[in-house]
């Protein structure tokens, strides 16, 4: 009889005692669904492996990775059972003949040890040019574990049934998981993610192209262009005939909007696409237009210029450090926050050296200075006076002061799962934080033109429908804010071309906000901030059907490509000569197959440790004089970036 702690499917249950002594018969929870059962392990067995006819039912909460998984662990432990019983001196005369019958390769491969396994994996790997990541892949672990489980002998299967049958095989199953995540669609609509990238080796622009909705992401197909079409207009006709093939597919009425990271997206694309299917929103990705709005509140000539004589200093100071590395230690280049060095990377270099003021004031001071300065040229001494003095400090202090709450809410959200209305309340959140600063004058009127200006470009108009129809932003005095109504209008006469039904949309949000009938009531209330949006309209929007059916779609819609761009990033097209040997088919069945297993890989995977949230004071300024600067009118910058 095994031992208990061989069975692994105890692991996954909660046991509560047994009926009888001895007895194999339990009372159990699963892990995984919370269903209860009364049996011994081969319930167990049956419930997590999916197996009918015991009188336990599948756990609906395993999905075919996990069941796979679980499946090579019952076979490891099966074959320990027929080890165990076949094993030793007690062999049958029958038995003896069949193991003597064993090939001798078979029986000295048992006694591998575990080095030199690591070393012929290791061997595979430098040969055939993989990525030593590989080895972290689940799908690799699985597949180590079930050869070793298979016993010794083991043959793959030949080329052209992996390039054929099996390829076949896998995609059916992913085309099954896909049609689940497809038959919510029609509910909550769904966005198609264009992600770009340049081949000048091969002369191709590759597109990928993922669908996401609440449910999931898919994969569905890459573009080729070859490079010689580029600029002729035959690359727009054959990518918007692809696109449009996808939206097809899909059902255009489920796509509401396509968000791309492509090079001047619109001017490929956008016109010819929406020439088809009007109804269908361009939207840029929010991750890249976050980055350009800061790039062009960068230039502003009174921010450009202390952020070059930043700049300035930290490089005057890298090449001392050089000349005598025991003078100043402190690191120039380090930043613990990646979002920020991503979106504002000259709040973080001005900050950096902010934070450095002190041992900058002294280190100029210094004999060794004195005797590095003299072999240096001239500039040396501009950069000098600017960390003595007190303009260029005065100016770092204000501008990280007027733009901190930008940043620390920057730091609040995340980029990847935003969700459209969130980047809206960003903005409205930021500009009202930057006025509280007590900044008038032509300073903030640039920053307010820019920002309002920017945002109809940088932005889709469902970012305003979607802040609109979020109840968590209920009463933010959206109606009275022209760049929100402006991208509400453009929505809803892009979302229904019939004006009866325009009409009945914005008599609704009328109801919305005059909270009539079920919106008023006390849950509905009470929920607005504590349920998913999505969640919150299912339940309590049902008088008012036409808005509610419009603001589930906006509301299931993510903002950004992020989700996929390290999935894209992995990913190339097979070479043509791929595609020469295997037939366009096949390859476009193996990149498939090859993404949307990436996407399980990532839907599946949990980490044994993540950090905290995001502090929301990763930026404070608490031991500044924040006043000292505020109150003060304006501040004093040379447009050139000198500050002596």
């Amino acid at each position: 009889m095994p031992p208990e702690c061989e069975k692994w499917g105890w692991k996954h249950v909660s046991v509560f005692g047994g009926f009888d002594k001895g007895s194999g018969t339990k009372r159990w929870k699963c892990n995984h669904c919370n269903l209860r059962y009364n049996g011994s392990y081969s319930r167990v067995r049956a419930h997590l492996l999916g197996f009918t006819g015991v009188g336990v039912k599948s756990c609906p909460a395993i999905d075919r990775s996990l069941r796979e998984a679980f499946q090579i662990l019952e076979e490891e432990r099966i074959a320990r059972k027929k080890k165990r019983v076949s094993g030793g001196d007690k062999l049958g005369g029958k038995q003896r003949i069949r193991a003597s019958r064993r090939p001798s390769s078979s029986s000295s491969s048992t006694c591998v040890g575990k080095e030199d396994v690591d070393d012929i994996v290791a061997r595979f790997i430098y040969a055939n040019g993989l990525n030593v990541n590989v080895v972290s892949s689940p799908y690799f672990r699985e597949m180590a574990k079930a050869i070793g489980a298979s016993g010794p002998g083991y043959e793959p299967p030949p080329i052209d049934e992996l390039s054929d049958s099996f390829l076949s095989k896998e995609k059916g199953r992913i085309e099954k998981y896909v049609e689940l995540i497809r038959e919510s669609w029609p509910h909550t609509g769904c966005t198609i993610l264009c992600l770009g990238r340049y081949e000048s080796m091969l002369g191709c622009f590759y597109v990928n192209i993922f669908v996401s909705c609440p449910r999931g992401l898919v994969f569905m197909k890459a573009v080729d262009i070859d490079d010689d079409t580029i600029g002729a207009g035959e690359d727009n006709n054959h990518f918007v005939s692809v696109l449009g093939d996808v939206i097809m597919e899909i059902g255009a009425a489920n796509v509401l909007q396509i968000i791309s990271h492509l090079e001047n997206s619109n001017q490929l694309y956008g016109s010819l696409l929406l020439t088809k299917f009007p109804q269908v929103f361009i939207s840029p990705c929010t991750s890249q237009s976050i980055h350009m709005l800061f790039e062009e509140i960068a230039e502003l000539d009174w921010i450009k210029s202390v952020v070059l004589c930043a700049k300035e200093i930290e490089q005057c100071m890298l090449t001392f450090q050089h000349f005598s590395p025991s003078m100043f230690t402190q690191n120039l280049k380090g930043c613990q926050d990646l979002l920020a060095v991503k979106f504002t990377p000259f709040f973080c270099v001005i900050q950096r050296i902010f934070e450095l003021k002190q041992p900058l004031q002294e280190v100029v001071v210094t004999e060794e200075w004195k005797q590095w300065k003299v072999n240096t040229s001239e500039e040396i001494v501009n950069i000098e006076a600017a960390v003595l003095g007190d303009n260029f400090w005065n100016s770092a202090h204000f501008l990280l002061q007027l733009f901190e709450p930008f940043v620390r809410l920057l730091g609040t959200i995340d980029i990847g799962t935003l969700i459209l209305g969130d980047i809206c309340n960003w903005r409205v959140q930021s500009l009202e934080a930057v006025r509280s600063k007590g900044l008038g004058g032509v300073m903030l009127n640039q920053l307010e033109e820019l920002i309002e200006n920017r945002w109809d470009a940088l932005f889709s108009p469902l970012h305003a429908a979607g802040y609109i129809l979020n109840p968590r932003y209920f009463g933010k005095s959206q109606a009275k804010d022209k760049i929100v109504m402006r991208g509400w209008k453009a929505t809803v006469e892009r979302y229904e071309s019939d004006s009866a039904n325009r009409r009945i949309l914005r008599e609704q949000l009328s109801s919305y906000w005059r909270l009539e009938g079920s919106l008023r009531d006390e849950d509905a209330v009470d929920c607005r901030d504590k349920m998913d949006p999505v969640v919150w309209w299912e339940n309590f929007g049902f008088e008012t059907p036409h808005l509610q059916t419009l603001a589930t779609k906006v509301l299931s819609q993510v903002s950004s490509v992020t989700m996929c761009q390290e999935i894209f990033q992995e990913n190339g097209l097979p070479h043509r000569e791929s595609a020469n040997r295997f037939g366009v088919e096949r390859v476009e069945d193996l990149v498939f197959v090859q993404n949307n297993l990436r996407i399980n890989n990532r839907r599946n995977w949990v980490p044994c440790s993540h950090p905290g949230p995001r502090s929301s004071n990763s930026y404070s300024l608490k031991t500044l004089d924040v006043t000292a600067l505020v109150d003060q009118p304006t501040v004093t910058v040379s447009v050139h970036g000198k500050f002596c």
